[in-house]
Parts: C-alpha cells; sequence; structure tokens
C-alpha cells in the first residue's frame, strides 16, 4: 500500500466496523492508532488510547448501529479520551448514523433523539460530523460544527451501471425518497417511478399504487435505510404484479432487523444491494444480498478533509 506520510493524521476504530476502518486506513496508507476498548465486570466501557496523539488531527470511525447504545456510549467516552489527550481535532466518521429517523415531533409529546445525540457528541468534543446518506438531511442542522454528508448513491448507481440492464426504470418506495431516487436517476439516464403508500403505524407499510410506467422495464428499488424490509418488498411485489420484467433493489444502510432476511428471501427482489457502512453478520450474506465498500469514499473524504479541499468534489 501507499504510505500517506504526514504524522498528524490519525485514525482510530471502535468495535462496530473494524473491517471498513481496516479497509478506510489501508486507502489512506495509514496504519489504524493504538487503542483499546473493553468492559469493566458490570458492562461500563473502558477505553485507552495507547499512542500519544497531543497536536494530531483524529479521526474516530463507528457506525452508531445495533447495538446502538453500546456504540453510542463507546464513540462519546473515545472523544472524551481524545479530548482530554490533547487532540487537536476529533473528528467522527459516522458511516451509519443511528436514531436518525428521531428527527422530529411526529406526534405530541415524543422526543427528537437524532438532535439529542447530536448534542451528546458536540458536548463530549466532536470537532467534525462525517456521515454518510443521514436519513433526513435537516439532521446537519442539529449541529454547531461542520458537518459533511457522503452521498451512497454514486456507489449504488456504479454497481447497477456495470450490470448493463436494459431498460431500467428507478423507483422511490415512497414520496419522501423522490429526490434520492431522482439523483440515481440522472446518473443512470433512466426515468423514475413513484409507489404511493399510506403507512397505518411504524414498520408497517401498504402499497397503493405506481406513479409512472414500469410495465416491461427492469425496476431499481432504492433508499436510505432498509430495516424490516417490509415497505421494500411490498414495493416489489406490487413492482412485479403490475406488469415489470424484474426488480432489484438497494440502499445504503442495511440495517436489516427482524424478519428482513425471511421477506427478501421470499420477495420478488432478484438481488438487494447494499454497503458495509453497517456489517453483515454471516446469516444476513444470503445469496440475493451483495454488499459494497464505502471505504474508498470515506478514505478521500478523510484526505480531503485533513489537507482542507472540498469534499463535494468528490460527488461531481
Amino acid at each position: 500500500m501507499s504510505t500517506y506520510v504526514d504524522p498528524t493524521l490519525k485514525v482510530f476504530t471502535l468495535n462496530s466496523n473494524k473491517e471498513l476502518s481496516k479497509e478506510i486506513a489501508e486507502h489512506i496508507g495509514i496504519e489504524l492508532g493504538e487503542s483499546s476498548v473493553t468492559k469493566f465486570s458490570d458492562g461500563e466501557i473502558q477505553i485507552n488510547i495507547e499512542e500519544s496523539i497531543r497536536g494530531c488531527e483524529v479521526y474516530v470511525i463507528q457506525s452508531t448501529s445495533d447495538p446502538v447504545n453500546q456504540h453510542l456510549m463507546e464513540l462519546l467516552i473515545m472523544i472524551d479520551a481524545l479530548k482530554r489527550a490533547s487532540a487537536k481535532t476529533i473528528n467522527v466518521v459516522i458511516p451509519y448514523y443511528g436514531y436518525a429517523r428521531q428527527d422530529r415531533k411526529a406526534r405530541a409529546r415524543e422526543p427528537i433523539t437524532a438532535k439529542l445525540v447530536a448534542n451528546l457528541l458536540e458536548t463530549a468534543g466532536a470537532t467534525r460530523v462525517i456521515a454518510i446518506d443521514l436519513h433526513a438531511t435537516q439532521i446537519q442542522g442539529f449541529f454547531d460544527i461542520p458537518v459533511d454528508q457522503l452521498l451512497g448513491v454514486p456507489i449504488l448507481a456504479n454497481y447497477f451501471s456495470n450490470k448493463n440492464l436494459d431498460d431500467i426504470v428507478i423507483v422511490s418506495p415512497d414520496h419522501g425518497g423522490v429526490t434520492r431516487a431522482r439523483k440515481m436517476a440522472d446518473r443512470l439516464k433512466a426515468p423514475i417511478a413513484i409507489i404511493d403508500k399510506r403507512r397505518p403505524r411504524p414498520n408497517v407499510s401498504e402499497v397503493m399504487n405506481i406513479v409512472g410506467n414500469i410495465e416491461g422495464k427492469t425496476a431499481i428499488l432504492i433508499d436510505d435505510i432498509i430495516d424490516t424490509a417490509g415497505t421494500i418488498t411490498l414495493a416489489a411485489n406490487a413492482l412485479i404484479e403490475n406488469g415489470a420484467k424484474e426488480v432489484y433493489a438497494c440502499c445504503t444502510h442495511p440495517v436489516l432487523s427482524g424478519p428482513a432476511m425471511d421477506r427478501i428471501q421470499n420477495s420478488s427482489i432478484k438481488e438487494l444491494v447494499v454497503t458495509n457502512t453497517i456489517v453483515l453478520p454471516e446469516e444476513k450474506k444470503i445469496d440475493k444480498v451483495t454488499q459494497l465498500s464505502v471505504a474508498p469514499l470515506l478514505g478521500e473524504a478523510i484526505i480531503r478533509v485533513h489537507e482542507q479541499l472540498s469534499v463535494s468534489k468528490l460527488f461531481d
């Protein structure tokens, strides 16, 4: 690997996504920082930074994925440790930002937990956040420090572009994802369609009708998160029932909780393409699932932030 020569750039990993962190460090051309995360017998987290980071620009990589509270506490304690060890800047790289779906008060007396998490990260001492596909773009405004939001669409679009599929249409599974679908459609020079659905209660979706022409076409469903896979599998089945030739699906964050894997396995989806912002355990690596790496994107973003170059140029 090529070596990045700047001793003030340090990259550390916590427990959520060690393989991704190794890939990022390799892409940059540095070794991961020496640190350890252990637990006391009562379950409290202990973190030791095993090298000097005084005056360094530090990047900590941690997805706040399941177990979200464990990973969030690891991150907060690490930030505090770095601050007390005199790091010059503490850049928090959060490939998947947990609690992002609690971004507003949908009902009376609800918390806005995405904002609370932002407050916690800032109070702990973070000086910058780098994330991929925040569920709601307004989360950037929950912080009073710089937030660089990276996009998963180019990685997914590039994969489908190389498949040379015929007569494609990009489909948003709901109205909220139309902007994302349009970005993908622009890259693949394809039309878009929208699934109009009503959701009676959380994690239960009811497909209503399809806006756009999908008959005889290869449909590619795109979302930022697939959680229980109810929305995406109902959408895929509805597309086939309404005349689509075949259905692919893709997302940036494969949360894939509860019945998700069974639903995907038994659905009309031919292939589900995801990224590695969240680790996929072995039981979720079924034949239908393809996982792409975001390491080159995050590695390049870290170099650009460190060298004070434009990050948005990555998506031109």
